[in-house]
């Protein structure tokens, strides 16, 4: 089983919404598109769908062009952000209209019901209310039952745990990849957070202004970007960047000039080029004699409980650090900060990597 995009793209007044794009989705895989608010991933998921026609490219679903194919006759379920139920049936009832157009017997159709409701941790009593009666994270639950029962060979979640509280986020966030795995779907699962995607595994597209920059492995997308936009699309908050040139064994990070282990970037030639670090990676405390030393200033502190946001000037650049523990830095206050450069990425002037972080290879 396999979902096949060759060169699909989507335009609306002349205005492209997906450029080309060829992706091939396999049997049991989950797969995440990764992205900013607007930049395609709801769009790409309905032309997967079908609820969309491409105005290019063409869809195979197992080899089988599905390009002009009508949705409710494609093998396809959906879950979006916002909880689509229908409010004047029981949640039973809703669970279970999917089965009914399918013609199965009651007792079939209450046996599916029940056991994808304890999937979801759905009890009797809550089946037996309407939607609107429940909480907001018992209506998603009720929403994904159903998506469940349709046993579905595609099944696109459209960023459908944002609207929950955190605790119940990260309980189905856990628990989705585990439930849909014995359907052997392919899943397709939409989100705006790097974290999110890191925690799903499976595979990561990541978009850009209706642009696939990158699709692979979680892990590989995430420690080997192939450009600065995949970095930046891969963390949050967004890569701190820093001109860099290298003369030899000298390698200047904006004013900053440093002679750095020639393991690190061997094959770096000389150059211009943008050096490039998470925000965790930048420290308030040196750790080891190879760490490069930047002078900054505060602009900015935001705690949030257990880590701080340290917003930073570094000459024209604006960084942010991800620091673990409060730390209530005065603001324009003058701050040395700490990047161990086995943590730094290296890209040409044109965006493409050129030399990944050396931790990455090790991870």
């Amino acid at each position: 089983m396999s979902l096949k995009l060759d060169q699909v793209s989507k335009s609306v007044a002349g205005e492209p919404h997906i450029h080309a794009t060829t992706l091939e989705l396999r049997k049991g895989t989950m797969n995440v598109l990764l992205g900013p608010t607007l930049s395609g991933k709801t769009t790409l998921m309905r032309l997967m769908a079908g609820l969309d026609k491409p105005t290019s490219g063409k869809l195979f679903w197992d080899g089988a062009d599905v390009t002009g194919l009508r949705v409710q006759d494609r093998q396809v379920a959906m879950v979006y952000q916002q909880f689509i139920n229908y409010p004047s049936m029981t949640v039973f009832e809703n669970i279970s209209s999917p089965l009914r157009l399918r013609g199965l017997s009651d007792a079939e159709i209450d046996r599916k019901v029940r056991e994808a409701a304890a999937m979801m941790k759905l009890d009797d009593s809550q089946l037996s209310r309407r939607p609107l009666e429940l909480s907001g994270g018992q209506q998603q639950r009720c929403a994904l039952a159903r998506a469940l029962v349709k046993n579905a060979g595609l099944v696109l979640l459209d960023e459908p745990l944002a609207n929950l509280d955190y605790k119940l986020r990260e309980e189905l966030r856990s628990e989705i990849p585990k439930i849909f795995e014995k359907s052997g779907a392919i899943f397709v699962y939409a989100t705006t957070e790097p974290h999110e995607a890191l925690l799903l595994g499976g595979n990561t597209a990541c978009l850009w202004e209706g642009r696939v920059t990158q699709f692979g492995p979680t892990p590989t997308v995430y420690r080997h970007p192939d450009d600065i936009v995949t970095a930046q699309v891969f963390s949050d908050p967004p890569m701190n960047f820093v001109p860099l040139k290298k003369r030899g064994d000298q390698t200047a990070f904006g004013e900053t000039s440093a002679e750095i282990d020639g393991q690190l970037f061997k094959n770096l030639s000389d150059g211009e080029y943008i050096a490039g670090f998470r925000s965790n990676h930048l420290r308030l405390n040196q750790r080891g004699a190879q760490d490069l030393t930047f002078k900054c200033q505060v602009s900015e502190t935001e705690i949030g409980g257990s880590e701080s946001f340290i917003h930073l000037h570094h000459g024209r650049d604006s960084w942010v650090a991800l620091v673990h523990g409060v730390h209530d830095l005065p603001h324009q206050s003058d701050q040395t900060m700490y990047v161990d450069p086995a943590h730094i990425y290296v890209f040409s002037q044109d965006g493409s990597l050129a030399c990944a972080a050396s931790y990455a290879g090790s991870a």
